[in-house]
C-alpha cells in the first residue's frame, strides 16, 4: 500500500494536465453560460460547419475546458465529477448564484465514501465541504473547499496562490491563528507577526505542522 509521498522516483519531464473536454449540444448556449460565470474566454476557433473548439478557463485555474463541434462522440451532459477547488465555499456559491447558476446547498462528508450531511463542515476541515451545479446540458461540477493541502499534494518548496482571493483567504486564516497565538502568549503584541504569518501560510500550503 502506498500513501502520499511514497512513490519516490527520479525527476522526469513535466506532464501538466491543462484541458478537460465537456460534451455540449449547443455551443453558443454553453459559451453564454460559462461567460456569465466570469470564466475567461481563451479561444473560439470554427473550421467550416463541422468543427469548432471553444476554450474557457475558470478564475485562478491552471486548467481549462474545451467544448464545441466535432470534438467528441460522448453524449451531451455526460461529464460529471468535475472538481472546482475553492478556498471559501460559501463565497464561491454566492458568486455562482449571482451569475445565474443553480447551485445546490452546501453539504459535507465525515470522510471519503461517507453520506452527505447538510451544511458546511462544522469544524471547517479542508476537503470536507461541497456544493454542486450543472451547465445547461447537465455536465456536473463539484465545488470542494480546500484550505489546507494534505502532505504530498503540492511542491513543499514552492508556495504560490492562484488568485487574489486565495491569497486573501490564506491571510485571514493566518490572522485568526495569530490572534490565538498572541492569546497563548499573554496577549502581548507580536512585533514579528509578518514572519509568523509567512511561516503559517507556507506550512499550511505544504500540509506541514502549523506554528503554535
Amino acid at each position: 500500500m502506498t500513501g502520499p509521498g511514497n512513490d519516490k522516483k527520479a525527476p522526469t519531464v513535466d506532464l501538466k494536465f491543462e484541458v478537460a473536454l465537456i460534451p455540449v449540444s449547443d455551443v453558443d448556449r454553453a459559451k453564454a453560460f460559462y461567460g456569465r460565470l466570469g470564466w475567461r474566454l481563451d479561444a473560439d476557433f470554427p473550421v467550416g460547419d463541422t468543427f469548432r473548439v471553444v476554450q474557457y478557463t475558470p478564475p485562478g485555474s491552471p486548467a481549462s475546458i474545451h467544448f464545441g463541434t466535432g470534438l467528441t462522440s460522448a453524449a451531451p451532459g455526460s461529464a460529471s465529477g468535475l472538481y472546482l477547488v475553492v478556498s471559501d465555499i460559501e463565497a464561491a456559491r454566492a458568486q455562482l448564484i449571482e451569475a445565474g447558476a443553480e447551485v445546490s446547498a452546501v453539504f459535507h462528508r465525515q470522510g471519503p465514501g461517507q453520506p452527505p450531511i447538510a451544511g458546511r463542515d462544522p469544524a471547517g476541515r479542508s476537503y470536507r465541504s461541497y456544493a454542486t451545479f450543472s451547465d445547461p446540458d447537465g455536465n456536473g461540477w463539484l465545488l470542494q473547499e480546500v484550505s489546507e493541502r494534505l502532505p504530498g499534494r503540492v511542491d513543499a518548496d514552492v508556495t504560490e496562490f492562484a488568485s487574489v482571493g486565495d491569497l486573501a483567504a490564506a491571510l485571514r486564516r493566518a490572522a485568526a491563528a495569530h490572534g490565538e497565538h498572541e492569546k497563548r502568549n499573554g496577549g502581548q503584541h507580536d512585533h514579528n507577526w509578518p514572519d509568523w504569518y509567512a511561516a503559517h501560510m507556507v506550512a499550511e500550503h505544504a500540509g506541514k505542522p502549523l506554528p503554535e
